[in-house]
């Protein structure tokens, strides 16, 4: 029997999507799941992008500029410029949604074998495309205990050898939550300066900050438009997953002419979806602030339910809508399944992402869970409810 390739048999699964099969077997068996394993949001798409679809008049649907239609990338360089961001459209790449635009950014700065440091946990599919572009992933820990904040420059310097091209981070975080500082991102800027290396940042979660807090891009700072790349989406910032489209971005020319080679082989990203992902850009500033305030008081709630709970340790989330929480368990992969396959509480279960996908380092994360809080209040005080019960019931197994 023909063999697949080492690359294959190494592609890491997700460990968002890996339990899918159980939660169908409960659902079949007419269990209720409450799903707070994935950041799909039930927040409605902005009206006026849906409009965009459905007023159209396109009679021949043909492929788009393989950078993404002008006039919308154009206006994406506007919606930089109200976040304080000067780029212009041709600093921009739209792509099949972050995850392309990933891919693109590691193909183009990185070779086989080359190195990305990362702190971790981090966005598990980062293993899936370093793994994809046979790059390895560099893992610094981060820590529950202060909140997942960056850890010592002197851990990044540690790690740093010839094979380094990069250091890539999640601002907000995804799993964590964190935000990251504007000293901390200045940091990492100086590093990155001091060694000649690529700075890339997924800022999809841009929008979503608490607290006062306020979000610094990368492309922000002084002088460092060579080092720079960001990775953004329209996915959770208008509730639009499924469309499909991000963009990468960066105003080093050659990188984007890099990408670009990269972008042609996969011809052009969706036309449809580029015109909604255009529409949602005239979305009204009151559609997020009533978005906000709404994550906030789910964050509130799930962390206060959570910390009430016996040997749970959560952290603060400053901002997207995740938080990783740390169980008196010793296997949350086990501890999962288990929830989808033997337990319920009046006909309703609950599916998590067990945390260890999200790291590197072999080990780590092994009794944590990453919670998405893209849910209605209700729903996540019965979710962690279930989860309280689980964990009596499970421990005393």
């Amino acid at each position: 029997m023909p063999v697949i390739s080492k690359k294959g048999s190494n592609m890491p699964a997700s460990p968002i999507r890996k339990l899918v099969p159980y939660a169908e077997a409960a659902k079949k068996r007419g269990t209720h799941v409450i799903h707070l394993n994935i950041g799909q949001p039930d927040i409605k798409t902005p009206a006026v992008a849906l409009e965009a679809i459905k007023n159209n008049t396109i009679e021949v649907l043909a492929y788009s500029m393989t950078e993404g239609s002008e006039t919308y990338r154009t206006k994406i360089a506007k919606y930089y410029e109200r976040n304080d961001i000067t780029v212009s459209h041709k600093d921009i790449i739209v792509t099949t949604g972050g995850s392309e635009a990933l891919s693109f950014a590691m193909g183009t700065i990185m070779d086989p074998e080359d190195e990305i440091i990362i702190p971790e946990p981090f966005y598990a599919n980062y293993n899936g495309f370093a793994t994809a572009s046979g790059v390895k992933v560099v893992p610094i820990v981060s820590k529950l205990e202060n909140n997942f904040a960056l850890p010592p420059i002197s851990e990044f310097e540690k790690r740093i050898t010839p094979k380094t091209k990069a250091i890539l981070i999640c601002n907000p975080g995804n799993p964590t939550g964190y935000l990251y500082t504007r000293e901390e991102i200045q940091q990492l800027a100086e590093l990155a300066k001091k060694h000649n290396l690529f700075l890339v940042a997924d800022e999809v979660y841009r929008e979503f900050t608490y607290d006062g807090t306020e979000h610094y891009s990368i492309l922000q700072i002084p002088d460092f438009e060579e080092h720079a790349i960001v990775v953004d989406s329209v996915s959770k910032r208008y509730s639009m997953c499924g469309a499909r489209i991000g963009c990468l971005v960066s105003k080093n020319s050659d990188v984007i002419e890099a990408a670009l080679k990269f972008a042609q082989a996969r011809l052009s990203p969706p036309t449809f979806a580029q015109i909604a992902s255009e529409a949602a850009l005239d979305t009204p500033q009151a559609y997020f602030d009533d978005v906000i305030d709404e994550y906030v008081e789910r964050r509130n709630t799930l962390v206060a339910e959570l910390q009430k709970i016996d040997g749970v340790k959560v952290a603060l989330p400053k901002g997207a809508f995740y938080c990783v929480a740390e169980l008196p368990i010793s296997d949350a992969d086990d501890f999962a399944q288990w929830l989808l396959e033997s337990f319920e509480v009046d006909g309703n279960t609950v599916m998590v992402a067990p945390a260890a996908g999200f790291y590197a380092t072999e080990g780590l994360g092994k009794n944590q869970i990453r919670i998405a809080y893209v849910l209605e209040k209700e729903q996540l005080l019965k979710a962690v409810s279930i989860l309280n019960e689980g964990l009596k019931v499970y421990s005393s197994q």
